[in-house]
């Protein structure tokens, strides 16, 4: 069935350029190392960086032009060898077959109904490439010495390819003959459809990428110059329906929750209505602010540090819970803090800050959510297009799909963050009319706990201390500011190991947490004011 198993050197244009001297090729990869391996470049500066790099990679392909080994034919020449050979090594090879989906390229299509829940796909454990199966090749001296690859286990993974790809009489063979020359992920865009993402949130990680891969790839020049689930029981891939599919339908497989920006740089696709998809933002307390040592360690006691990178989100709420939480700290006012801190029920009121049923106050809410909208308008004036742009560039007939890729991922970004600023706009007026109607600020009590556990996704869900008694012995949380009748205090190791165990046990309903207030100063260690 099929072809044969024969590999041939690639011949283009007008076939292979002169031989190239060992001398002159190692010289090329040693620069591109070199230039991989220097420091992160200053900001502003990457896209400098990355055509430097890339125009080094293309002078090392343009040399090697004529090497790649290919295959005879098509790919799709080999999908019946493929099959037969997993129907002989044991796969399931009943019930779909690999057709061609036009834009979406190779899937699978079912040929009979198949039910959710059902497991129709199956492949034992001796046909996987595995870094298992790469120590027991040729790969296994390297593989032992080499603390890079025992490290990497992609990169063993992509040398034991390659290694399997030119032999002739590799197991792997009919597998590795149906896999296709090239991918539609950044690494293989030109540099113009890279340029496209300029300015989004996912450029960095495109360039970083093309860098590592450019690094790697010199390195092991040098070198050698010089999951769905698993059955332990059956010993094999398993993979079930998560839906039901009519006959003649394509079968999908659940990458997890990745953005499209996830999707776009390790799998070459744009997923259209991407219920998970997300932009990245990064926040902190600074920590020049007046009030950041009370900030912070209000954060700290919800599990929260005071500079991380969030996520808005595509549907509503577009904030998580832990988002929330944080912007209400960030916006507190020094009073607000204090009774979070030392108020009655302080410790109770650490569990609310992540629910959106109970705010800090009116003026609390109608800050953090005026913060949020100016803060996406200002990452949308970031971008050098508008959303409207980006719509007419995606009319042009002529589009190629990477340049494609490149702008809808730019637009679903742009809509993510017009969308947060929309809803903040909308928090921030509904906020507004509350105070102005002077409606009853909602107080936690205890028998409101079932709140904290709601079902709406993300959104209200408690906020958790964190496992404060892993601090090392002898840190101090310090709070700067004054607190106490001008006196500075500070929260140590064994208070807040106390605090921790109180909250746990009053949860449990053991014992009643001892109150943080400004009348029990006898509770906090001191330390003499300057």
């Amino acid at each position: 069935m099929g072809k044969k198993s024969r590999v041939k050197t690639q011949k283009s244009g007008s076939g292979a350029n002169t031989v190239v001297s060992p001398k002159e090729m190692m010289n090329l990869i040693s620069e591109l190392l070199q230039k991989c391996s220097s420091a992160a470049p200053s900001a502003g500066k990457e896209w400098e960086e990355y055509i430097q790099i890339r125009g080094l990679v293309e002078k090392i392909r343009k040399k090697q032009k004529g090497l790649s080994m290919v295959f005879d034919g098509n790919r799709e020449d080999y999908f019946p060898d493929l099959m037969c050979w997993a129907q002989e090594n044991g796969a399931s090879c009943d019930g779909f077959t690999v057709t061609n989906f036009g834009t979406e390229g190779y899937g699978l299509r079912a040929t009979r109904d198949i039910k959710a829940e059902e497991l129709f796909l199956w492949i034992p454990r001796k046909m996987l490439m595995t870094v298992e199966s790469a120590q027991n090749s040729l790969l296994g001296p390297l593989y032992g010495q080499d603390r890079i690859m025992q490290a990497m286990g992609n990169v063993t993974l992509a040398l034991h390819l390659l290694c399997e790809r030119a032999s002739p009489s590799s197991f792997w063979l009919p597998y590795i003959r149906s896999l296709p020359q090239e991918y539609d992920t950044p690494l293989y865009y030109q540099q113009d459809d890279v340029q496209l993402l300029l300015g989004t949130q996912a450029v960095q990680d495109v360039l970083s990428q093309y860098k590592n891969t450019a690094r790697q790839y010199a390195y092991f020049y040098k070198l050698v110059q010089i999951t769905t689930g698993y059955n332990l029981e059956d010993d094999r891939c398993e993979c079930v329906a998560l839906q039901d599919y009519k006959e003649n339908e394509q079968i999908y497989i659940f990458y997890g929750t990745r953005s499209n920006a996830e999707f776009v740089i390790h799998n070459g696709f744009f997923f259209q209505d991407n219920a998970h998809d997300r932009v990245k933002i990064k926040l902190g307390v600074s920590k020049s602010e007046r009030l950041y040592a009370m900030k912070a360690e209000v954060l700290a006691r919800a599990g929260i540090p005071a500079s991380c990178v969030f996520a808005l989100h595509c549907n509503e709420p577009p904030i998580s819970a832990q988002l929330l939480a944080f912007l209400r700290v960030f916006c507190m006012t020094e009073e607000e803090l204090k009774d979070y801190l030392l108020g009655d029920g302080a410790i109770n009121k650490i569990f609310t800050l992540g629910n959106s049923e109970f705010p800090v106050s009116w003026e609390n809410e109608i800050k953090l959510w005026t913060f949020l909208e100016n803060r996406a308008a200002l990452l949308l004036k970031t971008y050098k297009s508008t959303s409207e742009d980006d719509r007419s560039f995606l009319e042009k007939p002529d589009l190629s799909l990477h340049s494609c890729l490149a702008v809808q991922l730019r637009l679903a970004e742009k809509e993510i963050l017009e969308k947060v600023s929309a809803s903040g706009r909308d928090k921030r007026l509904h906020f507004q009319k509350k105070l102005e109607e002077g409606a009853p600020l909602p107080h936690f009590e205890e028998s409101d706990i079932a709140l904290l556990e709601n079902s709406d996704t993300d959104a209200k869900l408690p906020i958790i201390l964190r496992k404060l008694e892993e601090v090392e012995e002898g840190d101090e949380l310090q709070v700067e500011e004054p607190l106490l009748n001008g006196e500075k205090v500070s929260f140590g190791t064994e208070k807040i190991q106390q605090v921790s165990r109180d909250v746990a046990s009053e949860r449990m309903g053991q014992t009643q947490a001892p109150e943080l207030s400004a009348n029990r100063t006898e509770d906090i260690p001191k330390e003499n004011s300057e």
